[in-house]
């Protein structure tokens, strides 16, 4: 079974067909996945989800796209979310730089404020980051008492040396399949097995052969397929090791 580390169904591109979606998963091969908060109000949307469904678990937190309007009551709200039982993380959080839909200093100041409040809640990470990755490693070694997940992994080989050495693991999404995707295969072959991790990151960013197309939970196994291609193993292989990774990242029993 497939563990989808990272969706956000509550997109409106899933009004009408959600729940339709969600109940067919298992049947499908997905065993459980993360709906990922981005900002308050899409947190607590992903909490409501992950109370409907056994298998489904939550995120809460504030993407670097929304810091411009972060305040400290978001900050307590986050909190609080995350002290619920089915908010196995706080995130997504981090830097995007590509398109600096905030300013970085606010980016990093509350990715740096996120990260402490996470430390403190004892709560693993989901971070985004975008031509961002050496201001995130900074931050990172900041703070070394933090773990979590870098999802949609797309830095180099030596970057994900020094995150692996940091402790954290490493996720896989549909730009695995993309043709123009060198560096992200050799980093697939590099990244050991108990660190790795597979998301859709739906609805975004489709795997090959659905390019184009509304991502979701169920595409998951072409990013397994190709993992277990480059690495010489079997599909089964990489779905059970990569399953067993997430429960323990996020403190799933």
């Amino acid at each position: 079974m497939i563990f989808d580390t990272h969706a956000h169904l509550n997109d409106e591109r899933f009004d009408g067909v959600r729940d339709e979606l969600i109940a067919s998963l298992p049947q499908n091969g997905v065993g459980a996945y993360c709906e990922i908060g981005f900002d308050v109000p899409s947190s607590r949307r992903a909490l409501e989800l992950a109370c409907k469904y056994d298998f489904v678990y939550a995120a809460a937190g504030v993407h670097p796209h929304d810091t411009d309007h972060l305040t400290e009551s978001d900050m307590d709200s986050v909190a609080e979310l995350c002290r619920q039982s089915k908010v196995v993380a706080l995130g997504e959080i981090g830097l995007d730089y590509y398109y600096d839909n905030s300013a970085r200093e606010n980016q990093r100041r509350w990715f740096d404020a996120q990260l402490s409040l996470a430390q403190e809640l004892d709560i693993p990470v989901v971070i985004h980051t975008r031509d961002a990755m050496a201001d995130t490693i900074d931050i990172l070694k900041a703070h070394k008492a933090n773990t979590g997940i870098i999802h949609c992994y797309s830095g180099s080989v030596d970057s994900a040396r020094i995150l692996l050495g940091l402790g954290w693991y490493i996720s896989f999404a549909g730009p695995l399949t993309f043709k123009n995707a060198t560096t992200a295969l050799d980093v697939a072959r590099f990244v050991p097995d108990d660190r790795m991790l597979i998301e859709t990151d739906s609805p975004y960013l489709a795997p090959v052969p659905y390019r184009g197309k509304t991502n979701c939970p169920i595409y998951a196994e072409e990013v397994a397929k190709k993992i277990a291609e480059l690495r010489g193993t079997s599909f089964a292989s990489i779905t059970d090791l990569t399953f067993a990774n997430a429960k323990k990242v996020y403190g799933i029993e």
